[in-house]
């Protein structure tokens, strides 16, 4: 199983992740926009997510709620710019509980062979917001993300590993 790599430099506020999947850009591209595809596994393993709004193209806003087995609600929403496609998709991210403290994103998807290496940038308002993120398990939550997104593609285009 291929590492995430997260990269904080100190005092950027900027986090850039990196990992590459041994499955086709396409499929990649498709498990970030098809929302069935997508509840699977974005998000820390020990929450379900719940997508109440999901307008996949330029001005389309989004909205997802990750429930834990307390009870608790993490809710989070943004918009899409420009329009989505294989080549990487850009949107806004702000965490309900915490208004006004928006980031931006990007996620490329760059094909080698039979991989596809995923290039996730977030830049934030400030260095202050990105240590937020941080101490709030962003790492955590992102590495377990993408293993969760891994085991996904491995079931729909099962290879050797």
């Amino acid at each position: 199983m291929a590492k995430t790599q997260i990269i904080a430099e100190p005092g950027v506020p900027q986090v850039v992740i990196s990992r590459e999947f041994q499955a086709p850009r396409d499929l990649l591209f498709r498990a970030y926009t098809d929302p069935d595809l997508l509840r699977q596994w974005l998000g820390p393993r020990r929450t379900i997510m719940t997508i109440d709004r999901f307008d996949l193209r330029h001005g389309g806003m989004w909205r997802f709620v990750h429930s834990d087995a307390d009870g608790r609600d993490y809710s989070f929403h943004g918009v899409f710019h420009g329009e989505p496609s294989p080549d990487g998709i850009v949107w806004t991210f702000e965490p309900e509980d915490h208004p006004g403290h928006v980031s931006l994103e990007t996620v490329t998807f760059g094909e080698r062979a039979d991989k596809t290496v995923l290039h996730w940038n977030t830049v934030y308002q400030s260095a202050g917001d990105r240590d937020a993120a941080l101490a709030s398990d962003l790492e955590e939550g992102i590495s377990g993300s993408m293993e969760r997104l891994d085991e996904l593609l491995a079931r729909l285009v099962p290879v050797n590993r």
